[in-house]
């Protein structure tokens, strides 16, 4: 078989075909890049497009791998204005006012050298007073939305890896968000139908998101993203109710204009892989090992996604790619190659991101084990 482009294998693994080889994308996200470009933390989230620090990485270590493009989202409704304190040894304190015609917000976060920034104030408080404020702002003007850096930066990555448009989250993520993760699990319990009204709107918002995405880009696929929206952290049931809805839109909407859909869901998956394996989607990752999920059996979980959703992750980053040898990781690997043994949708890929202290020689020890092991048919 001739011999493909990193982003076309990736493409056959979301589509079930075969390439020459299995696609093996670990998962760059911030460590890594960071640490490939000689920059601080700040500096990878303030000054320079992920998209742009992911191609680094890939191209570095000659491998396979996604990322995600947003569009610009301007809400001539709201007017908000970030100033940046140092807090000292690198830090940042980040303070953003909001306003709209409803009222004012105040958030904050903190920016270090070291870690990726973190929320140190949530924009509403009072449930009641400020949650029409955050309204006002969570629903940008779908025909205001600007697709211009995302096609310029799909057309510099062109076939060195898969680059998606970022579409969105689930609903979870999307409530909880300026509420904080208990405040959130709480005003969906004590207000359940309010918030099934807000979910039917964030459906309607999201399908039409998804059209306008697919209207104004080529070929790329969507993702969607996930942060608090898995059941490690709400819970199977919850997740069924209020988030697999708003996936299963998504996807239906991206399939009517022949494009393709990536699911990232963190933690325990084995509750949900019914619900997973008929979302729509056509890759989902990471499918983590224990203790930060439940992946154990990765026949099972090719039993239940059927030939017709891809794997993708797998490769435990902390036991095994920070504290094992090269032995370790090939063992992994051949563990995951074997339970999909004639399967073409299959992405040999990492458990969540690739941290900042893993040794060099694991990682080039994981692409090449994966190489080695992964041709047709494997």
């Amino acid at each position: 078989m001739t011999e493909l482009t990193s982003r076309q294998r990736m493409l056959n693994a979301y589509l079930g075909q075969w390439s020459e080889r299995y696609p093996v994308a670990p998962e760059f996200w911030c460590y890594l890049p960071a640490r490939l470009l000689g920059i601080d933390m700040v500096a990878l989230e303030r000054e320079v497009p992920h998209w742009q620090a992911l191609l680094a990485a890939f191209t570095h270590y000659n491998c396979e791998g996604w990322g995600i493009v947003a569009p610009a989202r301007p809400n001539p409704r709201v007017d908000e204005r970030t100033t940046l304190r140092a807090l000292g040894d690198g830090r940042y304190e980040a303070l953003t006012e909001t306003r709209t015609a409803r009222g004012m917000l105040h958030a904050a976060a903190v920016y270090d050298r070291i870690q990726p920034s973190w929320v140190t104030e949530r924009p509403i408080k009072d449930l009641a007073a400020d949650e029409p404020v955050w309204l006002e702002t969570a629903f940008p003007p779908i025909e205001l939305h600007d697709y211009s850096a995302v096609n310029a930066a799909l057309a510099q990555v062109g076939e060195r890896y898969l680059l998606e448009i970022y579409v969105g989250g689930m609903f979870f993520d999307f409530i909880a968000n300026p509420l904080g993760l208990e405040q959130g699990i709480a005003a969906l319990l004590d207000h359940p139908d309010h918030y099934r009204a807000l979910q039917a709107r964030y459906i309607e918002y999201m399908t039409a998101e998804t059209h306008a995405a697919c209207a104004h880009t080529a070929a790329a696929p969507l993702f969607i993203a996930c942060s608090w929206s898995c059941a490690a952290l709400i819970g199977p049931r919850l997740w069924r109710e209020w988030d697999l809805p708003v996936v299963r839109a998504i996807a239906a909407a991206a399939h009517q204009h022949g494009r393709l859909v990536h699911l990232h869901y963190h933690g325990p998956a084995m509750a949900n892989l019914p619900d997973l394996a008929t979302s729509g989607v056509d890759c989902i990752c990471p499918f983590e090992r224990p203790p930060g999920g439940d992946v154990t059996d990765l026949r099972a979980v090719r039993r239940a996604l059927g030939g017709k959703v891809t794997f993708n992750g797998n490769v435990h980053t902390v036991e095994t790619l920070i504290r094992g040898k090269p032995a370790d990781i090939e063992r992994e690997v051949a563990e995951i190659i074997g339970a999909y043994a004639g399967e073409p949708r299959l992405i040999i890929g990492t458990g969540d991101q690739v941290g900042g202290d893993t040794p060099d020689e694991n990682i080039w020890a994981l692409i090449e084990c994966a190489k080695r092991l992964g041709g047709t048919n494997a």
